[in-house]
């Protein structure tokens, strides 16, 4: 049996180290690539977390809005409406659905009387107008 040849030996060992080299240099650049992108996704993230700590400072900083003012509600079409609405108005008093239908001119008969009172109620209804205490109706206050 012949020794080995110290060159071919010397060779194989240095292919070997050569490879076992490349293989660590392929796994430690793969990892700086996932950390390079762990990195770039956490500077994202301190980005945008400064950015919403800028906005919430300046949203801080500016005065309240104040709220919108509620829609007006809008009056039914019967002119009736209008005319209760009118009286009211120039009364400035809460009235009964009696009183209404007398400064309208219309008979003291209890249909005029449940007619009016139910355009009163549907008044309240739409936010137009309040019952004061029951049965008496009045524009609401400021």
């Amino acid at each position: 049996m012949s020794a080995p040849d110290p060159g071919t030996w010397l060779l194989d060992r240095i292919d070997t180290h050569e490879k076992a080299l490349t293989s660590q240099i392929e796994q430690t650049q793969a990892r700086i690539e996932e950390l390079t992108g762990r990195l770039r996704e956490l500077g994202q993230d301190l980005d945008h977390l400064r950015i919403t700590r800028k906005t919430l400072f300046v949203l801080a900083a500016e005065p309240a809005l104040a709220p919108p003012p509620p829609p007006v509600p809008a009056v039914p079409d019967h002119p009736a409406y209008r005319q209760i609405l009118a009286i009211l108005a120039d009364t400035g008093q809460p009235a009964r659905a009696r009183d209404l239908c007398a400064a309208l001119d219309l008979p003291l008969a209890r249909k005029n009387i449940e007619n009016t009172r139910a355009k009163l109620k549907r008044l309240v209804g739409l936010g137009i107008l309040e019952e004061t205490e029951p049965g008496s109706f009045a524009q609401p206050r400021p």
